[in-house]
């Protein structure tokens, strides 16, 4: 089934919170970026905070249909990322999750992982 241009399915108020998003990035966020960022990772290109539907997605790579959230304690086996990494599937991304330490002590190893699974779509 065709999608619609991710632009088309975001709402002013959702485009807005994804600016803010990215003025409060975490510590881990902001390392991922700096590593994402100018198609640095094998030139391929990565948005942050980007808004799709009624979801604002910590990176993706809208090209290859890869959102990659970087999460915290607070994301432990929580039912709402559940729901929304089977909605996104459901559009035809695959969600990466990496852990807020992961980033930190190990970017290699984060990029690496990220870079196999980019090479595989």
């Amino acid at each position: 089934m065709p999608h619609a241009p991710h632009h088309q399915r975001v709402k002013p108020q959702q485009r807005k919170s994804a600016r803010g998003m990215r003025r409060v990035a975490t510590d881990a966020e902001r390392k991922l970026w700096f590593l994402l960022r100018d198609r640095r990772l094998d030139g391929i290109k990565f948005r942050r905070q980007a808004p799709f539907g009624p979801y604002v997605l910590d990176f993706v790579c809208f090209e290859r249909r890869v959102v990659v959230e970087v999460d915290g304690g607070q994301h432990a086996e929580s039912e709402r990322d559940d729901v929304r990494d089977a909605r996104l599937r459901e559009e035809g991304f695959d969600v990466v999750r990496y852990w807020n330490n992961d980033v930190l002590k190990n970017p290699e190893g984060v990029l690496t992982d990220l870079l196999a699974r980019l090479e595989a779509k």
